[in-house]
């Protein structure tokens, strides 16, 4: 009976294996990379051959000209697609929830989740379309009588644009989180509120948010954790050095400098930088979790 259990676990680790050597070398393996943010990095010495400099390349990171507004970009593109990746799913969820047409729910959750698999490459070339000068939006403003915007190159519309659009890119996304959250409320909540001559808009207050409270935490929780990513590939499809003033953020400026510019152990070291400052928050939300929701994330 063991050699059958043995033999069947045996069978298990050999299905097992593709995914471990996978998750070793190109997970595990690549952490010695590390290191890097810890030398003056030369491609043709290797990561043994090179010159260890200790601290320097993170000092180097804080005498930058314009590293706080770097990062000040960077936090506020950031906390934007939180605060409205967060707020704008939940309604649309809550609005949601309240057709009773299966077939126009299901349509609409389909169309708005469409966007979802649009790669930034393709979702920037019709924003670019869109708001060109000669576009739709600039074309509208003309008709109201008002002056056309180069709203890609002015430093007053980038961030709302770069918020606004992955805001619609996600929403849809988010929604079914929030829709399969609402699905595990008990009608009977509702039923008996009902009876007590409680309104829509209480049962909303008193029962809806408050029992998808704990997954409004959980995402908001893990989102803290992406603080510092302003999200590299849908700015670098849109930005240009007229809009560095508000645009700018940390892996756009580390790809320029770091990669273009061929200082990879900077790049390793704000990499590593940015890793820790994740970790850190990602912690602390979780024991905020624990003390507001008595829920873990993990």
């Amino acid at each position: 009976m063991k050699r059958k259990n043995k033999a069947g676990q045996l069978e298990y680790h050999l299905m097992m294996s593709p995914g471990i050597i996978f998750l070793i070398v190109f997970s595990f393996v690549p952490m010695f990379g590390i290191l890097m943010a810890f030398q003056d990095y030369v491609p043709a010495k290797g990561i043994f051959g090179s010159a260890w400099v200790g601290l320097d390349n993170f000092k180097y990171m804080l005498e930058i000209p314009d590293s706080m507004k770097i990062l000040r970009n960077t936090v506020v593109i950031a906390l934007g697609k939180i605060i409205f990746g967060t707020i704008v799913p939940i309604i649309f969820a809550l609005l949601l929830n309240e057709i009773r047409l299966k077939w126009a729910k299901k349509s609409i959750q389909t169309i708005v989740y469409l966007p979802n698999f649009l790669s930034w490459a393709v979702v920037a070339a019709v924003v670019i379309n869109i708001f060109d000068y000669h576009g739709p939006v600039n074309q509208f403003l003309q008709f109201m009588g008002k002056d056309p915007t180069l709203f890609l190159a002015s430093n007053n519309w980038f961030r709302q644009i770069i918020i606004g659009t992955d805001v619609w890119k996600g929403f849809g996304y988010g929604a079914i989180v929030y829709l399969a959250a609402l699905t595990g409320i008990d009608p009977g909540l509702y039923e008996a509120s009902s009876i007590d001559g409680a309104s829509r808009f209480k049962q909303l207050i008193h029962i809806t948010l408050p029992g998808i409270l704990p997954t409004i935490m959980l995402i908001s929780a893990l989102n803290l954790g992406n603080i510092l990513n302003a999200g590299f590939d849908q700015i670098f499809a849109l930005y240009n050095p007229i809009v560095y003033e508000t645009g700018d953020v940390i892996d756009t400026y580390v790809y320029r400098v770091g990669l273009l510019g061929q200082q990879y152990s900077f790049a390793t070291a704000v990499g590593l930088l940015k890793s820790v400052v994740s970790l850190t928050l990602l912690l602390s939300a979780n024991q905020l979790s624990i003390k507001l929701v008595k829920m873990r994330i993990f």
